[in-house]
């Protein structure tokens, strides 16, 4: 966050906690921005859980009702004090969102949205339909909320209650996303492929986001009911989560500023419609919703990025500032114990993948040892993406065997491939373009790391993070990109963007390293630099096997040349041996070679 934009939020916070004391400032409107500061809260788990996760919810009103009855309940039938409750809220809440999200976050493309749906109506109706909720009717005489003896029944108090409390909540998150965990949870936008391929479980990610999501909409529940002192099942319907999600889109999904901009937008224009529409139409209806539905499609149309970004541009782009000591040692996990050299790293034998009648490697054996360079080649179609991806876990072969390091990989999931030391690049470059440059370097240490998500919301996890970053600036500076390092990834050019993958990959501290392509955009003097960089990396032990078109970088820089064509092997060698092979200057090389 750039300092000016630093000393806004700090008089916009100034202002709103000084609203209630400003001469001539009705209660209403006291009652108004109470209002705002619940549905901020809910839309601030939006903003993770849509605009971060990539999890698109319509039930968020469902869990502000689990928060609500849950504190009716205990309150109203066993006694409890008000803040006693909130912590079993926020539990209740918690688990019913881990258990729905394990189910649910499971569904594909727009089966997922409707499934949020179908969770909401099914709760509308159950405590419509249950006399353990009663009913329709609801749950009156739910008390005040009192702190410590302290009543805050009148709205002047619980209006700086929930300002506090959203002040908090927009830290936490802030912290949360800009930690290890926040960052898996940032890389879901990138790709599942991506994340997985550096060690993050994105199912776990995922359900993460649900819950925190689902956790702050109770705490937005809690407040609502002891604001109200009654509830029904009305507030927590299928077309209020429409509006929480409309607040979120139309402040900005993607920034947390966006869910406060966006609850306040649509909270103080919903109440004037009401007022307006009926008086100029002539009739009483709920007529607020045709012209939401109309400004939503405009904000699709017109700014899909919502409209916080536009206010933000008043105050410069952020300052991405990150800690500059190493911290404190040993709070990463150590590096990994480098292979003597011609140690057999990596052993593929028979190797075959089908798609159904189509075979894309058929019965491919090759060798990688510590400290080679081994290039993968062949013409278009000839396999060698798919080998990587069969290689790395990313697909499960259909038949052969993978040995890395005299240990059998075939089969295994892409995270657990990373976890034992095997990075990789990709073809089309699969970087996380919201985020700046080191961050998606950083994303290259997540194994290496420790801290949880508890850490990171508290901002215990600075010295980890100190460490990740310094280490990250260090990749940055191999590749030579660390000028670029506070650019957004997606403003790199497409060259850039392939060397910011090497350097992610190297900070994964890989024993085998996969490159797709590294070459593929990039200058002379940058292919220049790379085959240096790649030697460098050799002599440090990383066996390298890469797949490259640009035969000039081929030739001059590897050890060893597997050849492909059709999904098989044609032939191997060294690169001398390979240029004069018959077959291969058929089938591939050709008289350029």
């Amino acid at each position: 966050m750039s300092a000016s934009a630093r000393t806004a939020l700090l008089l916009l916070v100034a202002f709103a906690a000084a609203l209630p004391f400003i001469p001539g400032v009705p209660p209403y409107w006291i009652t108004v921005a109470a209002y705002i500061g619940m549905a901020a809260i809910v839309a601030l788990g939006i903003v993770v859980l849509t605009g971060v996760a990539a999890v698109v919810s319509f039930g968020q009103a469902m869990f502000v009702g689990f928060g609500a009855y849950t504190t009716a309940i205990l309150t109203t039938r066993h006694g409890w004090p008000p803040l006693a409750t909130l912590p079993v809220a926020i539990g209740i809440a918690g688990l019913l969102a881990w258990g729905i999200g394990a189910i649910t976050l499971r569904l594909k493309g727009h089966y997922l949205p409707v499934a949020t749906i179908a969770w909401n109506i099914s709760f509308f109706y159950l405590t419509g339909s249950l006399d353990y909720f009663r009913r329709f009717d609801g749950i009156a005489g739910i008390p005040p909320l009192s702190i410590f003896g302290i009543s805050f029944a009148e709205v002047t108090r619980f209006y700086l209650v929930t300002l506090l409390v959203v002040v908090a909540l927009v830290v936490v998150t802030r912290n949360l996303l800009d930690s290890r965990v926040g960052r898996s949870i940032r890389s879901l936008k990138g790709g599942a492929l991506a994340a997985e391929s550096f060690g993050v479980d994105t199912g776990r990610a995922k359900i993460l986001a649900f819950v925190y999501a689902g956790v702050l909409a109770a705490i937005s529940g809690w407040l609502y009911a002891h604001f109200q002192r009654a509830i029904n099942p009305s507030p927590f319907n299928v077309n209020v989560s429409i509006d929480y999600l409309l607040m979120a889109v139309a402040g900005g999904v993607g920034q947390i500023g966006g869910a406060i901009l966006g609850a306040a937008l649509v909270t103080i224009v919903r109440d004037k419609l009401q007022d307006v529409l009926p008086w100029l139409i002539g009739a009483q209806g709920n007529y607020e919703a045709i012209v939401f539905g109309t400004v939503l499609i405009l904000i699709f149309q017109f700014a899909p990025e919502g409209l916080w970004p536009y206010l933000r541009r008043l105050f410069g782009p952020p300052a991405r500032a990150r800690p500059e000591s190493a911290g404190a040692a040993g709070l990463l996990r150590p590096a990994r114990e480098r292979p003597a050299p011609g140690a057999e790293i990596l052993r593929v034998t028979n190797l075959r993948k089908a798609f159904g009648g189509l075979v894309a490697v058929n019965d491919l054996s090759f060798t990688v040892q510590a400290g080679e360079i081994v290039g993968l080649i062949g013409p278009n179609g000839a396999g060698k993406s798919t080998s990587f991806n069969l290689v790395t876990g990313v697909l499960a072969a259909t038949g052969g065997s993978i040995a890395f390091r005299g240990e059998e990989i075939c089969g295994r999931p892409a995270r657990r491939v990373a976890a034992l030391g095997i990075a990789r690049t990709f073809q089309h470059v699969k970087l996380v373009h919201g985020m700046s440059t080191i961050e998606n370097v950083a994303l290259g240490h997540h194994l290496r790391g420790r801290a949880g998500a508890l850490q990171g919301a508290l901002r215990l996890d600075r010295a980890e993070e100190a460490q990740i970053f310094a280490d990250a600036r260090r990749q940055l500076e191999r590749v030579g990109l660390l000028d670029c390092a506070d650019t957004l990834a997606g403003e790199l050019a497409l060259g850039q963007q392939r060397l910011v993958e090497i350097a992610r990959a190297l900070a994964l501290d890989p024993v085998l390293l996969l490159l797709d392509e590294p070459a593929a955009g990039l200058r002379h003097a940058e292919k220049t630099a790379l085959a240096g960089l790649l030697r460098r990396v050799r002599a440090e032990g990383v066996a390298i096997l890469l797949v490259e078109h640009d035969m000039d970088f081929v030739m001059g820089l590897t050890d060893r040349l597997v050849v492909m064509n059709f999904g098989s092997e044609l032939a191997q060698g060294s690169p001398a041996d390979i240029q004069r092979n018959p077959a291969v200057l058929e089938a591939y090389l050709g008289s350029a070679a």
